[in-house]
C-alpha cells in the first residue's frame, strides 16, 4: 500500500449517500476530517447513525459516493494497515468467554503484532496506561464477566486506546456510563483530537455534542442530512425538525445549551 499523503485529511466522504432496503437514510453530502478535529453524528433513533459510522469505517459499502481514509480508498488498504490507522468502538460489547481485563485490553495491540507475535512488555505498558486513562487501574486481573456495564464499556475504550490509531470511530461511546465517566471519556477523546488525532462519534446528547464537537452531521430520519461546522448545524430550527420536537437555544455562561420546549 502506498503510504497516505502527509497533508491528506484523515477521513473524507465525497457525495456520500446511504440506502437500507428501499429507504434512503441520507441524501448526498461530503465531508473532510483533518487531524485535530472531532465530528459528531446526531439524529433520532433509526436515522442511520450507526450505518453511517460503519460506512465511514470501511465496514459497509456506500450506496452512492466514496470514502477515503488518509487520502486513499479502503480498497487500497490492507486490513492490518487500516486497523493500525483507524480504530472502531462498536455499540455493544458481547463477552462470550471469560477473560481478564488486561487480556481484553491487550486485544487492542493485535494490529501491531506480527502474525505469530505475542504481547511484550511494551504492549503490557501501553495496556496498563490505557486502563489508567479510563480510571480502571487495579482492575487488570478482574474477570470481564464480573464487571458492570459501565466498567465493561470503559474496558472497551481502553482497548481502543491501546490500539493507538490516528482516527477513532466511536458508536455511542457513552453507553452505560454515568455522568462522571461520560464527561471523562469525552474529555479524553477531545484531548486526543487536540493532540492531532481525529475523532468521529455517535452521540444522543445534543448538549454534549455542542460542547465537544467541531463538526456535526445531523440526520433527520427521513433521508435529510445537514453536515457542517458545529455552530452552523446546531440551530434550534434544524434540531427541532430532526428530532420531531421543538427545542430552544440558550447561552449559559458562554456555553450553548438546547432544552425541549
Amino acid at each position: 500500500m502506498t503510504p497516505p499523503a502527509v497533508a491528506a485529511p484523515l477521513l473524507e466522504a465525497d457525495r456520500l449517500a446511504l440506502r437500507a432496503g428501499e429507504r434512503w437514510l441520507c441524501c448526498e453530502f461530503s465531508l473532510k476530517l483533518a487531524k485535530g478535529e472531532c465530528l459528531v453524528l446526531l439524529g433520532p433513533n433509526g436515522a442511520g447513525k450507526t450505518t453511517l459510522l460503519h460506512t465511514l469505517a470501511g465496514l459497509r459499502e456506500p450506496s452512492v459516493g466514496s470514502v477515503r481514509l488518509g487520502g486513499l480508498p479502503y480498497t487500497e488498504w490492507s486490513a492490518l494497515d487500516a486497523a493500525q490507522f483507524r480504530g472502531v468502538l462498536p455499540q455493544q460489547q458481547p463477552d462470550h468467554f471469560a477473560a481478564s481485563v488486561l487480556e481484553a485490553v491487550l486485544i487492542g495491540r493485535h494490529p501491531h503484532l506480527g502474525r505469530w507475535g505475542w504481547e511484550g512488555s511494551d504492549d503490557q505498558r501501553i495496556a496498563r496506561a490505557a486502563l489508567a486513562d479510563v480510571g480502571l487501574t487495579g482492575f487488570e486481573l478482574r474477570d470481564i464477566l464480573t464487571l458492570s456495564g459501565g466498567e465493561r464499556q470503559r474496558v472497551a475504550v481502553a482497548a481502543l486506546l491501546a490500539q493507538a490509531p490516528q482516527l477513532f470511530l466511536l458508536d455511542e461511546p457513552l453507553n452505560h456510563l454515568d455522568l462522571r465517566y461520560q464527561i471523562a471519556v469525552l474529555t479524553l477523546f477531545r484531548q486526543l483530537a487536540d493532540q492531532g488525532r481525529g475523532v468521529v462519534m455517535v452521540l444522543h446528547d445534543i448538549n454534549l455534542a455542542a460542547r465537544f464537537a467541531d463538526h456535526i452531521i445531523l440526520l433527520d430520519g427521513q433521508g435529510g442530512v445537514i453536515a457542517g461546522d458545529r455552530d452552523t448545524v446546531l440551530q434550534a430550527e434544524c434540531l427541532s425538525h430532526a428530532f420531531g420536537h421543538p427545542l430552544r437555544r440558550f447561552e449559559v455562561e458562554g456555553r450553548v445549551t438546547f432544552l425541549p420546549d
